[in-house]
C-alpha cells in the first residue's frame, strides 16, 4: 500500500513537468526570460567593463568586433549598458510585482473573507486606482515620491495591486463557505490561521499566473518612466533611458535605440508567454487543449 501510495503521489508532479515541457509557448517564454536574467546576472563577466565609462574617441562605433552592439554618443559600449541596464529593469519589474502581490493578496484575502463594510471600503479604493491608466497613476506617484529605483518599484507596485486584489477577492469569496473552511472554524482555527493557512495556498496558483503576466507590464511602465526621465538617475543605465538617449540619433545611429528596444520587447514577450503557459497548465479546463 505504501509503495502504491508513493507512486500515485509522485505521478502528478511528473505529469505536470511533462505537460510543461510539451507546452511550446511556456518553453519559449522560459528561454527568453532565462536569457534576459542571465545577461543581467553575468553582466560583469560578459561585458567590457564600466557601463558609465566615457571615451569620446570611440563615439558612434558601428556594431562589430570592437563593440558588439556599437557605442553611443559618449563612446560607451551599448552591449555593456544593455547588460547592466537589464539589472535595473528586471529588478524594478520583479520587485514591483512582488510588492504588488504582497499588497494585492493581503487586500483581496481580507476583503473577500470578512466582507461587509471592510469589503466595500477596500474595493472602492481599488476601484479608484483602477480608474486611472497604469502609466498615469505611476506618473502621479513618482511626482509625489520623486525619482529613483525604489520610487519606481513603489509606483509600479501600487499600479499592479488593484487587479491582483480583485482576483484574490473573487477566489476568496468562492472558498470561504467551502466545507474545509467550516471544518477549520469548528476546530477552533482563528481568522488569521484560516486566511494564511487555508485560503492563501488555494489562491497562489492564480497569483502566480498574474505575477508572471504583470512583470511584462511592470517592465513596460518602468521603461516608459525611464524614457521620460523619471526612472533611475542618469548614472544608472536602464533600457528605457537608453532608448531616450538614442532617440536623437535614430537616423544616424539606430543601434542605440534598436538593441534596448528589442531587449524590452523580447523580455516582455517571454514573461507573457510564461504567464500564458502557467495559466494553461494550472487551469484544469485548459489542460485538454495542450498539445
Amino acid at each position: 500500500m505504501s509503495e502504491a501510495g508513493t507512486a500515485t503521489e509522485s505521478r502528478p508532479g511528473k505529469s505536470g513537468f511533462r505537460r510543461f515541457i510539451q507546452h511550446r509557448g511556456a518553453l519559449v517564454g522560459l528561454l527568453l526570460v532565462a536569457v534576459a536574467v542571465g545577461l543581467a546576472v553575468l553582466a560583469p563577466l560578459i561585458s567590457s567593463g564600466d557601463p558609465a565609462a566615457i571615451d569620446m574617441t570611440r563615439r558612434f562605433l558601428f556594431p562589430g568586433p570592437d563593440a558588439l552592439m556599437g557605442t553611443d554618443n559618449y563612446g560607451r559600449d551599448v552591449f555593456t549598458r544593455l547588460a547592466y541596464g537589464g539589472r535595473v529593469t528586471l529588478l524594478v519589474g520583479l520587485g514591483a510585482v512582488a510588492l504588488g502581490c504582497l499588497m494585492g493578496v493581503t487586500l483581496g484575502l481580507v476583503s473577500g473573507y470578512f466582507g461587509g463594510w471592510i469589503d466595500a471600503l477596500l474595493m472602492r479604493i481599488t476601484d479608484i486606482l483602477l480608474s486611472f491608466p497604469s502609466l498615469i497613476l505611476a506618473l502621479g506617484i513618482m511626482a509625489i515620491v520623486g525619482p529613483g529605483v525604489m520610487s519606481v518599484i513603489l509606483a509600479v507596485g501600487i499600479t499592479s495591486t488593484p487587479m491582483i486584489a480583485r482576483v484574490v477577492r473573487s477566489a476568496t469569496l468562492a472558498l470561504r463557505e467551502v466545507a474545509f473552511i467550516d471544518a477549520a472554524r469548528a476546530l477552533g482555527a482563528g481568522n488569521t490561521r484560516i486566511l494564511y493557512k487555508h485560503l492563501l495556498p488555494n489562491v497562489l496558483g492564480a497569483v502566480a499566473i498574474l505575477a508572471a503576466l504583470n512583470v511584462g507590464s511592470a517592465i513596460l511602465i518602468e521603461s516608459s518612466l525611464s524614457f521620460l526621465g523619471l526612472g533611475p538617475g542618469p548614472d544608472v543605465p536602464s533600457w528605457g533611458s537608453m532608448i531616450a538617449e538614442g532617440a536623437a540619433y535614430l537616423r544616424r545611429n539606430p543601434w542605440m535605440t534598436i538593441f534596448p528596444g528589442v531587449a524590452i520587447t523580447l523580455t516582455i514577450l517571454g514573461f507573457n508567454l510564461l504567464g500564458d503557459g502557467l495559466r494553461d497548465l494550472l487551469d484544469p479546463r485548459l489542460r485538454q487543449f495542450i498539445k
